[in-house]
């Protein structure tokens, strides 16, 4: 049976997209690669609306304080075994934001990150390599 889910779950990752306050950059190039010109879902990759049908959370956007308990909480709903993709620089470092007042910094900060894909904002292409070699980790063990 053990077998079959991690199967399933190579062939076809559920993508939950978590915004945590960008400026809309990177989230832009997160549904150009899901639209049908580069075509992210050749991979089975699904966009869902709900963290506890993820496999895979997609992050943009450095982390705010008023965030961090929403961002924790969302995670710990998505079901085992889980990923984070910190997409952009502030999603990994905070960003142009490290050091404001409200600014907790990176994803790693709160939950553990799988994978990084770093550019403000990064490209398409860039994103669809973190989900293929992620999709090589997983067949990996």
């Amino acid at each position: 049976m053990d077998k079959l889910v991690k199967w399933s779950r190579i062939k076809s990752p559920w993508v939950f997209h978590m915004n945590t306050g960008a400026c809309n950059a990177c989230d832009i190039e997160v549904i150009a690669a899901l639209m049908p010109r580069y075509d992210i879902e050749r991979f089975g990759c699904i966009l869902v609306g709900s963290p506890r049908h993820a496999d895979v959370m997609i992050g943009t956007g450095s982390i705010t304080k008023e965030m961090t308990p929403r961002f924790k909480r969302l995670y710990e709903q998505m079901p085992e075994p889980k990923f984070v993709i910190a997409v952009g620089n502030c999603a990994i470092s905070g960003g142009v934001f490290k050091g404001c007042y409200n600014i907790e910094g990176g994803y790693e900060k709160i939950v553990p990150v799988d994978m990084y894909v770093p550019g403000c904002p990064p490209k398409p292409e860039a994103i669809i390599d973190a989900v293929a070699k992620l999709l090589g980790k997983l067949q990996g063990g």
